[in-house]
């Protein structure tokens, strides 16, 4: 069209009539790029073609390297500053030119690939965003990268892949990210791979290792208030829909212990798992909710992850209740067939998650009675929490009165 080669012939123009001055090329090429900018930066269309434009005149072999260098560094800077169709469209034309001389370019294209990868990350395109990110030769080029950066980039392309819910692409960088942690000393770098590494474990279903996780960044002081309770509210959840056993009641516990989880929806269900009580389907919507997408598939025998969970945790609280009982007996408890019932039951006794044994020829399963004093234990340890939390709701609501009475007591 003719508006893109009068475009052109601007650029053209203005580059080819360069004159000798104190000035380097460099600094001369510079000035024609402001120029293009105030010229089209009201018109994003003629402003790309103006660019452009510019971009093949800065990689044209005549310009001496230095000078090609300090302009194309420049431009990289600029490009965050364009419209963003403009920068996006730009910034993709600059590496596919570049391409052939990146060994020349490498630091630049660099430049390029971060600035198109941050456009691309805030038009929520993660897996684009990532593949530029790829793109950057941090082992093969002929650029040395210090280890902070190249970690700092491993984990951004993790995250990308993770916000993609593709954890097969982020783990291969992840582990990349970290074989370089004992060389990298930044701390926000390290919490971001204990971040990346707890979604990991949450998007491969090792849900008791994410709530580990989870928990302990939701101790992080570094970490702002609300991402703490985030990553709490993250831990809640994969602690639930981790397996029956005893890692899970350990868990469990730490958190009915931590008072930040009653502020969290669906803290019913994390109480009553904790006080081994039976839930029914019909509590589960408000927690359902609360669900990402790969926690909502479903496993071998169909069921969702979130059913799976449960039930176990129903035959565990049944296994409190009743010393034996029919398969048909336990599977119209839970909701599910008996020979479900017992399929799942027998699981977890072979896995050691349960004591019990199964006679299949009479259909009956016997639970192996626990002793009584640890059960006693557990009681006396639940009612010591609840006056505790008691006391403590006192104390925020009437704390002089709280203040006058403890005094009262003490002085006595």
């Amino acid at each position: 069209p003719t508006l893109i080669i009068n475009m052109a012939s601007f650029v053209q123009s203005k580059l080819s009539s360069l004159k000798p001055s104190g000035k380097s090329m460099a600094e001369k090429y510079l000035d024609v790029f402001d120029q293009t900018i105030k010229k089209f930066q009201s018109d994003p269309s003629n402003l790309r073609q103006g660019l452009e434009a510019f971009l093949m005149a800065a990689l044209d072999e005549g310009l001496g390297i230095v000078d090609a260098k300090a302009i194309l560094s420049f431009f990289a800077e600029k490009i965050p500053t364009f419209d963003r169709n403009v920068a996006k469209d730009v910034a993709k034309v600059a590496l596919t030119r570049m391409q052939t001389r990146i060994v020349s370019f490498e630091e630049q294209v660099t430049s390029i690939r971060l600035a198109l990868s941050k456009i691309l990350e805030a038009e929520e395109k993660w897996r684009a965003s990532a593949e530029v990110l790829c793109g950057i030769p941090l082992e093969s080029g002929q650029k040395i990268y210090e280890s902070q950066f190249k970690m700092q980039i491993y984990l951004k392309i993790a995250q990308l892949y993770l916000e993609e819910e593709d954890h097969i692409a982020a783990e291969a960088y992840l582990n990349r990210a970290g074989l370089l942690q004992a060389e990298v000393m930044n701390k926000e770098l390290q919490i971001l791979y204990k971040v990346c590494s707890a979604k990991m474990a949450d998007f491969r279903r090792k849900f008791s290792d994410a709530a580990r996780r989870y928990i302990q960044l939701s101790y992080e002081p570094a970490i702002h208030p609300d991402e703490r309770m985030t990553s709490l509210k993250r831990a809640m959840i994969c602690t639930i829909l981790s397996s029956a056993g005893q890692q899970r009641s350990k868990q469990l516990a730490t958190l009915f212990k931590d008072e930040r989880c009653q502020q969290l929806p669906a803290f019913n269900i994390l109480e009553k798992m904790y006080l081994e009580r039976i839930i029914r389907p019909s509590e589960l919507e408000e927690f359902a909710v609360l669900l990402s997408h790969h926690q909502k598939a479903t496993t071998s025998d169909g069921s969702s992850i979130l059913d799976r969970a449960v039930i176990e945790h129903n035959i565990l609280s049944a296994s409190n209740l009743y010393n034996n009982i029919t398969f048909d007996e336990l599977g119209t408890l839970l909701g599910i067939p008996g020979q479900k019932a017992e399929k799942v039951t027998a699981r977890m006794i072979s896995e050691g998650r349960m004591n019990g044994t199964i006679d299949q020829l009479k259909a009956i399963i016997y639970f192996k009675q626990q002793q009584i004093l640890p059960n006693w234990d557990n009681q006396i340890r639940s009612v010591c929490h609840q006056v505790n939390a008691i006391v403590d709701k006192i104390n925020t609501l009437h704390g002089d009165w709280a203040t006058a009475s403890m005094d009262a007591q003490m002085s006595h």
